[in-house]
């Protein structure tokens, strides 16, 4: 067995892809994967959430684990990971271009959150084109975006201009996702039967299913 590695990039700051990388990890866990988490960002976000969640119910639930990189150790991570485990996410730092590349070039599919402003979707560019680099498939997710308005389509329209892969599943601008991340938990976990919980169930299948 040897697990399929997910890297979730964005040169931008701010577009939640800590938050991506812990729900995603909480629903691929919930269906009974074994998942593992490496934190490269100095920032140590994810680690954080680890952290509450290690204080909470579970831990010492061993099919969910994360460790700490950065650089060539990413890759000495996966090699002692990968045979344990269903799947590996790589959370990667903003603004730190030779990291990024690192674990951009570790994965198997790159995973892009993308906010509703101009401003980030001009940002995407750089992270695609990293993955472009190293020959790593890119997949643009929109995130936090409105309940209501035209804006997803706006979107998707820009991003179809440059040819970029786009996920189906869209994750909206929910406080669910940031009140189950205080807890050390996932939405699938605090309110498995809301919207946020479908939405982040959706990707996850998504994602998986380029795993095959």
């Amino acid at each position: 067995m040897s697990a399929f590695v997910l890297t979730v990039a964005q040169q931008k700051g701010g577009a939640g892809k800590t938050t991506v990388v812990a729900q995603l990890a909480a629903a691929l866990h919930a269906e009974g994967r074994k998942v593992a988490l490496i934190d490269t960002d100095p920032q140590r976000s994810l680690t954080h959430w680890y952290d509450l969640r290690r204080e909470g119910p579970g831990a010492d639930d061993d099919t969910f684990l994360l460790r700490e990189a950065s650089g060539w150790r990413v890759g000495v991570e996966l090699d002692r990971l990968k045979r344990s485990y269903d799947v590996i996410i790589v959370d990667t730092a903003p603004h730190a271009e030779n990291e990024a590349k690192a674990a951009i070039r570790a994965g198997q599919l790159v995973l892009v959150p993308v906010q509703p402003s101009p401003v980030d979707i001009w940002a995407t560019r750089s992270t695609v084109e990293l993955a472009a680099q190293e020959k790593i498939p890119a997949l643009i997710v929109l995130n936090r975006m409105p309940a209501r308005g035209r804006l997803a389509d706006a979107m998707r329209a820009q991003l179809d201009k440059d040819k970029l892969a786009i996920a189906e599943a869209v994750l909206g601008n929910r406080v669910s996702f940031a009140a189950s991340m205080i807890e050390g938990k996932g939405v699938v976990e605090s309110e498995s039967r809301g919207r946020a919980a479908e939405e982040i169930r959706a990707l996850a299948a998504e994602v998986m299913s380029r795993a095959r």
